[in-house]
């Protein structure tokens, strides 16, 4: 992997990685539209651990929420009221929104790393995602706020997140389609949908470190990750700030209709 090819998969991943366009189908994408050579778990790798420039992304946006729920968390473990405070039942509901994907990455992890290697089926997965977009917005009532949510709502969220480790489905699509499925406004949703990308992409992020470690050539890896990680990061947090405006007042059919399309596109040409 170049230092180019690096910089543009940063690019990519930060500004889809919250865009509900899918950033793991476009990881796989991209280089198979530009005829790049790369090496399947060399670029799982890569994907995997760039996620961590869009986690950090999201630490710098949501910084003072994230401050709130472990002060809350932990001050209500101290007492023994662990559901005393809202930020802290938070901090518990979004433990809870990972457990689902985490199970499932764990149980499928080899099959998952195989299905990044096929364009086509990413081009049938972003229309899953298209189809999830769109029963968001005919069945949400969008009339729920995130301080309503309850353990219900953030475990339904969680088994929707299960989706995403498909390639093509988006994890910011599935998880925000999960929030307007229980009647959170899009905003609302998405914010529940940012937060909770947190343990998500730390856990996936540490378990690749190992893979790491174990390729081949994996010094000259290095800066291409560093470079993809800055790149992904200063992406990510533009995304996060234009996404969580447009939802406030637009629908995402736009997504919807870009998925549908690009899929379509993906599966003719092949």
């Amino acid at each position: 992997m170049t230092v180019l090819q690096a910089i543009i998969l940063g690019i990519v991943q930060g500004l889809t990685e919250f865009i509900p366009i899918s950033s793991s189908g476009h990881l796989v994408l991209v280089p198979h539209f530009l005829g790049w050579q790369l090496a399947g778990p060399q670029v799982f790798v890569f994907d995997v651990l760039v996620q961590w420039g869009t986690l950090f992304a999201v630490f710098v946006y949501f910084w003072h929420d994230l401050v709130n729920i472990a002060r809350a968390f932990f001050r209500s473990l101290f007492k023994g009221r662990p559901f005393a405070e809202h930020d802290a039942c938070l901090g518990w509901y979004l433990i809870l929104a990972t457990i689902p994907a985490v199970v499932m990455g764990l149980l499928f992890k080899d099959k998952i790393e195989t299905a990044f290697n096929s364009a086509q089926a990413t081009g049938f997965y972003l229309l899953l995602t298209a189809v999830l977009l769109v029963i968001a917005e005919k069945v949400g009532h969008r009339n729920r706020k995130m301080e309503e949510i309850s353990w219900w709502d953030a475990l339904w969220i969680g088994l929707a997140q299960v989706l995403a480790l498909l390639p093509g489905v988006s994890r910011s699509g599935s998880t925000i389609a999960g929030g307007m499925t229980r009647h959170f406004d899009r905003a609302s949703a998405a914010r529940f949908s940012f937060l909770m990308s947190v343990p998500v992409m730390l856990g996936a992020g540490i378990l690749a470190l190992d893979d790491l470690f174990h390729l081949p050539g994996m010094d000259g890896l290095l800066l291409p990750l560093l470079l993809g990680f800055f790149t992904a990061m200063i992406a990510g947090y533009i995304a996060i700030r234009w996404l969580i405006a447009y939802l406030s007042h637009h629908s995402l059919y736009v997504f919807a209709i870009y998925c549908t399309v690009l899929g379509m596109l993906v599966i003719m040409v092949g």
